[in-house]
């Protein structure tokens, strides 16, 4: 009994030395979508954290409030033209985090299958490979009191 607890403690030790473990999960923090009409756009931006020891990579999403879901990447073209380009995948580095957010990477929402108002809510899945999906529920408020740029070209006229 007397070498057991030893053992024990000797593994405790062991695993304390190496820091503390990282969560097993990708967290989504600070979720929410612009608001769209029926049968435009929207898109969805957050913050998530890779508390894993792997890499992981965002390689899509789906959602029953649109018609398709994609990732995408907003930048600044040659040509001085905002562009946005679909993503097969999206690294995200283990124990970093990404930002999706207006004017960079976000999730676009094409086709939308009934109006989206502030106070409205959508469930979203993000797809990973090397982790699990995550599904969620994200508000929908208004870009202009996020911060929202309309740099992606949602909800422009």
């Amino acid at each position: 009994m007397k070498s057991f607890l030893m053992f024990v403690l000797a593994g405790m030790l062991l695993l304390s030395a190496c820091g503390a473990p990282m969560n097993a999960a990708v967290e989504v923090k600070d979720a929410w979508a612009r608001t769209g009409m029926k049968d435009g756009t929207s898109a969805a931006y957050m913050m998530l954290a890779n508390g894993t020891a792997q890499d992981v990579e965002l390689i899509g999403a789906s959602s029953d409030a649109a018609t398709a879901v994609e990732v995408h990447l907003s930048q600044m073209g040659a040509d001085g033209v905002m562009q946005m380009m679909k993503q097969e995948a999206v690294g995200i580095p283990a124990g970093k985090m990404l930002e999706l957010k207006p004017g960079s990477y976000h999730i676009m929402l094409i086709g939308l299958k009934q109006e989206l108002k502030v106070g409205d809510s959508l469930t979203l899945t993000l797809h990973f490979k090397n982790s699990g999906d995550i599904t969620l529920t994200v508000p929908v408020k208004d870009a202009a009191d996020m911060g929202g740029s309309g740099m992606d070209g949602h909800n422009m006229p």
